[in-house]
């Protein structure tokens, strides 16, 4: 099985799942039909199946045309309804191909958020909008409660795991995180990486979940000095409990320019 990204929009990337035995494609958050549709005739692969994580129109706007050409399941949050077959919610399971994906409810960014997480070698996690490459998603519809609780969940997946989100944010993630952290040695490689990368047009993704213990600010909140910059970013006094310093990190990321 591998996995590979096909650009859309300015930033997007809806991943596409193959595997070598098969003529058939799974997609994850098609925001645009077209993207799809494009490779798939170029490469003569039929779509088996869709997960959507969450149900932002950059993620979904390609899933009713692509259901109505494929005749393919479409996996994701139950109210969605006019375009999910199979609705999943946290704990359920799904079979893409030979790999067994668990659905992690990770509400924060929107309430119906599902990350989708496989133990295979080395394990994946499609984490949407969830958790970016030094960043995470901002809190538009759920509370920093609920964010800090996806981050922690994620957090308790094997440092192996290989991070896909859909977004191509990690420069603009980067500069923030290192006006928080400006001598963390992992951070300052990763990111002369990531510039290396995207001066070649490539995509800086997947990124690990052991780098992202290292370097992204949303899984290090509880680092003191992180959180006293967060702080003094925000003219405030550093937070006395883990929600709170949470808020501050996400919050001076907000307000970051």
């Amino acid at each position: 099985m591998t996995i590979f990204p096909l650009p859309a929009f300015q930033d997007n990337y809806i991943w596409i799942i193959q595997d070598k035995d098969s003529s058939q494609v799974w997609v994850v958050d098609p925001g645009s039909a077209d993207v799809v549709l494009n490779y798939c005739n170029a490469h003569e692969k039929k779509i088996a199946g869709i997960l959507i994580t969450h149900h932002h129109k950059d993620h979904t706007g390609g899933v009713a045309e692509l259901k109505h050409h494929a005749k393919c399941t479409v996996y994701g949050p139950k109210h969605l309804k006019e375009l999910v077959t199979h609705p999943v919610s946290d704990g359920d399971t799904v079979s893409v191909f030979s790999q067994i994906f668990q659905v992690i409810a990770t509400p924060g960014h929107t309430l119906d958020h599902l990350c989708y997480f496989s133990e295979q070698n080395p394990p994946v996690l499609f984490s949407g909008d969830t958790l970016f490459k030094g960043g995470c998603g901002r809190i538009m519809e759920g509370t920093h409660k609920q964010m800090l609780e996806a981050m922690t969940k994620i957090s308790s997946l094997p440092d192996s795991t290989l991070i896909y989100c859909t977004h191509e944010y990690t420069l603009a993630n980067y500069r923030f995180a290192l006006s928080l952290e400006p001598k963390n040695n992992a951070l300052i490689e990763s990111n002369n990486a990531s510039q290396a990368q995207r001066s070649e047009n490539q995509p800086t993704l997947p990124t690990t979940l052991s780098l992202e213990k290292k370097t992204n600010p949303f899984l290090r909140s509880h680092n003191e000095a992180l959180k006293n910059q967060a702080a003094q970013q925000l003219n405030e006094n550093p937070a006395n409990n883990s929600i709170a310093s949470f808020s501050q990190v996400r919050r001076a990321k907000d307000s970051f320019s």
